[in-house]
């Protein structure tokens, strides 16, 4: 079973964040200024899954996201912590919920700013290079996931109201798994490197105080697990409508935002839902979701 937390939305150590369940983020547009976002966030559904779990799964995530940018590139952290109730037991003998931190870190370099030279063709208003992490950890029954993860690749950005990147992404995975069924561990294992497809926006809808949010990954196999098993491809979707909650008050934009996320994940972690890790590794979970920017 190949297994890890979320993206976060941090990969991204430092982000739980989903790096949640969450998944990978991309940083937002740099202007000829600096400029910082920090938030702090939750989320909630009573439909998460997890590989070899028939189970729906309850979770409350927080998540502390910050972007910044600079002359030459952008940064992006999350870290999400992920609290999930028994049906996602911490240990083989439990009835309290299994606990995760997952951290993404991403630095995306501006290529041309650097090179100084206008690299805009068609849609595409700019070409960067990302290179990143992800690391987790999680204290449950049956996996007790340890992941970490580098990232590198080209990105472009669109030129899009909001932000819409494209990264292709190349990943390097391993982990290091702890059952506590049969209290085996397993040294830390190496997947084949594999590629990413990514896709991340932040897109305002018209005149309006809602915003289309999210990120798309399709990964490749990463080839066979730890245990010998041919991993699958896996499509992870997150996606988000928020509220600007100020716009509509009357109080300051851009501060408060409540919405609707919904994440679409199949073959989670590169497990097979077809296979032996059953519907639990294809997650279609509703949430809601709460953002503070400060």
């Amino acid at each position: 079973m190949i297994k890890s937390g979320m993206r976060a939305s941090m990969a991204a150590l430092g982000a739980a964040a989903t790096l949640g369940a969450t998944g990978l983020v991309a940083s937002q547009p740099v202007s000829a200024a600096d400029w910082s976002s920090t938030s702090i966030g939750w989320r909630y559904g009573t439909r998460f899954s997890e590989p070899f779990n028939t189970r729906d799964i309850k979770k409350n995530i927080f998540n502390l996201t910050h972007a910044s940018g600079y002359t030459y590139g952008s940064n992006f952290f999350n870290v999400d912590a992920l609290f999930s109730d028994g049906a996602d037991p911490k240990n083989a003998n439990s009835t309290e919920g299994a606990q995760e931190v997952y951290i993404v870190y991403r630095h995306t370099f501006d290529i041309n700013k650097i090179s100084g030279m206008d690299l805009k063709f068609g849609p595409v208003r700019g070409v960067g290079f990302t290179v990143g992490g992800d690391m987790n950890a999680k204290n449950d029954a049956g996996y007790n996931s340890a992941k970490r993860m580098l990232v590198a690749g080209p990105t472009l950005k669109f030129d899009v109201p909001g932000f819409l990147d494209m990264s292709l992404l190349q990943l390097w995975e391993s982990n290091a798994p702890c059952n506590t069924f049969t209290n085996t561990c397993t040294p830390r294992y190496s997947y084949d490197a594999h590629p990413m497809l990514s896709f991340a926006w932040g897109i305002p809808i018209a005149n309006t105080p809602l915003s289309f949010e999210g990120f798309a990954n399709f990964i490749a196999s990463k080839g066979r697990n730890e245990f010998g098993a041919q991993t699958a491809s896996e499509t992870n979707i997150d996606m988000q409508l928020m509220l600007d909650v100020g716009a509509v008050t009357g109080n300051k934009k851009g501060m408060f935002k409540v919405g609707l996320e919904y994440q679409y994940w199949r073959n989670k972690f590169g497990n097979n839902y077809q296979g032996p890790a059953g519907p639990g590794a294809f997650a279609k979970t509703p949430m809601i979701r709460a953002q503070y920017y400060f």
